[in-house]
C-alpha cells in the first residue's frame, strides 16, 4: 500500500497519522491503559494522532 504514495511526501504522512490513529484507537478500546509515542522529534504528528483519538495533550 505504501508504495502507491510514491514520492509524495504530505500523502504518505497523512496515511501514516489514519494508521498509527487507528492502532492507537483498537489498543485504547481494548482496555490499553496508555499510550507512549516515540516521536523522533516530530511532534506535531503526535500531536494529531492524540486529536484524532481526542486525546488530551499538551503543546510546546
Amino acid at each position: 500500500r505504501l508504495a502507491a504514495y510514491g514520492d509524495d511526501k504530505e500523502s504518505l504522512q497523512a496515511f501514516g497519522i489514519e494508521v498509527v490513529s487507528d492502532l492507537c484507537n483498537q489498543l485504547l478500546s481494548a482496555g490499553c491503559p496508555g499510550l507512549h509515542f516515540y516521536s523522533m522529534n516530530q511532534a506535531l504528528i503526535v500531536e494529531q494522532v492524540c486529536n484524532n483519538l481526542h486525546l488530551p495533550h499538551k503543546s510546546t
